[in-house]
């Protein structure tokens, strides 16, 4: 997830350079549908650092939705040989 968001607004290719923090906060159970959210949080000349959230959906008698992972990462902009970019805008 954290991938998708950094390359939409690296407008490509982008690569994981540090996973700054996470939190397992409960498990997935089997069954659980899992939804992700992402919010940038900031960007640098090259980077971008991502926030995830990630919810499990649980059926069953108690349906409810619980937040299951926190995560922050940052991403770097890279061309088609795999060197840092600067991103556009």
């Amino acid at each position: 997830a954290a991938a998708i968001a950094a390359a939409q607004r690296a407008q490509g290719r982008v690569a994981t350079v540090a996973v700054n923090s996470v939190q397992f906060k409960q498990p997935v159970l089997l069954g659980d549908v899992l939804s992700l959210y992402t919010t940038i949080m900031s960007t640098g000349r090259t980077s971008v650092t991502v926030a995830v959230e990630v919810y499990a959906d649980r059926g069953g008698e108690n349906p409810q939705t619980v937040k299951v992972t926190d995560a922050r990462l940052t991403l770097v902009a890279i061309d088609s040989a795999g060197r840092k970019r600067l991103l556009p805008g």
